[in-house]
């Protein structure tokens, strides 16, 4: 399953909850405000970090630019383009948005 996370983990918990409940080898992708929990010395790099032992953690690479942030992104997390969302996409059976 490819979960999407699209709110800043400071403005919402949905990426605690997404965490919790991701089963081993799913992937989630961090869009949106969500790149920020992506980003070293993050209050949720911290999680992340740890969620990589079972998970594999994208990021959308042109909203962590928006941000600003594209040089601060945190070891492991892997930086996706709009071309590489559509494959994940296509890549897994089902997708679960966190709002």
């Amino acid at each position: 399953m490819l979960h999407i996370v699209n709110k800043s983990p400071l403005e919402r918990n949905t990426l605690d909850s997404c965490l919790a409940a991701a089963q081993p080898g799913a992937a989630v992708l961090l869009i949106e405000d969500g790149v920020y929990a992506a980003t070293r010395g993050h209050a949720a790099e911290g999680k992340l970090r740890a969620a990589l032992s079972h998970l594999e953690i994208y990021v959308l690479a042109p909203d962590l630019e928006a941000r600003g942030m594209a040089q601060s992104l945190a070891e492991g997390v892997k930086p996706v383009d709009y071309t590489g969302f559509v494959e994940l996409v296509a890549q897994h059976k089902s997708c679960q948005s966190w709002l």
